[in-house]
């Protein structure tokens, strides 16, 4: 179902010009009470929120070298559903629609690049934002891999659950 059509005479007009369909969401109170200040409707402010969110990031598919110290960078990039599925391969969401790469210890960018190239071939064509942004990182691997511009560091993780025994 992709979307509602225009209710016959005398009924409820549209929100939405676009297609659009109903769903149910359950919510915190506290985001509930920040959606009001945005718009009484839920949904319009639901639209206004995405829609700010769609001005931030102009680029979706982008992948960007981000200064964290003198000299030293990280590729931030943006949501893909497939480098999530990357074995060794962690997206941490460091603000709406940017994601930091973090791999696995043990797990080489080269192995990273190879399984960027697999992804690629694989991949159906009609999925051009995966393609967009998968492309877009293998050349900016690839770029810095040949430049010898990739040195490895650590960022410490924490256990979010206590261990059990």
């Amino acid at each position: 179902m992709t979307g509602h059509k225009n209710k016959t005479a005398g009924g409820r007009p549209p929100k939405f010009r676009e297609p659009r369909r109903p769903v149910t969401l359950t919510l915190p109170e506290r985001v509930l009470t920040r959606l009001a200040h945005v718009d009484q409707d839920r949904a319009r402010a639901i639209v206004k929120l995405v829609e700010i969110l769609d001005e931030r990031q102009a680029d979706p598919e982008g992948v960007e070298l981000v200064e964290v110290a003198s000299g030293k960078g990280v590729l931030i990039v943006g949501p893909s559903c497939l480098l999530r599925k990357m074995p060794g391969l962690h997206l941490v969401e460091v603000s709406p629609l940017r994601h930091l790469l973090v791999l696995d210890s043990g797990t080489s960018v080269e192995l990273l690049e190879v399984s960027l190239m697999d992804m690629l071939s694989d991949l159906a064509e009609g999925n051009t934002h995966e393609r967009r942004l998968l492309k877009k990182l293998h050349r900016e691997l690839n770029r810095l891999r040949r430049e010898g511009r990739i040195t490895r560091g650590e960022i410490i993780l924490f256990r979010t659950t206590p261990f059990t025994k």
